[in-house]
Formats: structure tokens, sequence, C-alpha cells
């Protein structure tokens, strides 16, 4: 990004106050305990089953490990999926697993 486009999202970030997650595009993850979890900003579903589900998304992927997990619903960029989940790890671009 130049310069100058730093600059301004810096100045957009102060001036109109945004959620960090809609200027740079994050993932944005509500867990409701441990069954059940709501992603907006993800980029598609890559991988799924019962125990896992991996998303992709702007700069990597999040990946979701349980039992029993569904996918209840799937609306433009928001994913919601209810079950056990025991883990959540976030993967930046290039990192190794």
């Amino acid at each position: 990004m130049t310069r100058i486009g730093r600059s301004l999202r810096g100045w957009t970030n102060g001036m109109l106050d945004l959620p960090q997650d809609l200027l740079s595009d994050l993932p944005r993850i509500t867990l409701i305990g441990n069954k059940e979890m709501v992603i907006e900003n993800h980029r598609g579903v890559q991988n799924f089953s019962p125990g896992q589900l991996t998303l992709a998304l702007s700069k990597g992927s999040l990946e979701i490990a349980g039992e029993g997990l569904v996918i209840t619903s799937i609306l433009g960029r928001e994913l919601t999926v209810e079950g056990v989940i025991g883990e959540i790890r976030y993967k930046e671009s290039g990192e190794k697993r």
C-alpha cells in the first residue's frame, strides 16, 4: 500500500471511528460458549468434516476443530457453525503447519 493510502486509512480510522475488522478486512469471530461460532469476513470454506472446518481468509486461514460440527448457515461472507468447538487456530499466509 502506498504511503498516501496508509495516511488516508489512518485519518479515516481516527475521524470515522470505524471497527478495525471493516477497515483491514479482518475476520470477526463471535463464540457462544463452546457450542456456536459466527465468523464474518471469510473468503470461503476450504475443508469441512464433522471434526474440522477450515475457512479461507483474506490473509490466511481459520481452522476450527471439534466434534459434531455442523454449518447451520452461510450468508454471503458470514458463516455459523454449531457443535462442540474444541480448538480455534488462526494461520497467517506463509505460516507453516
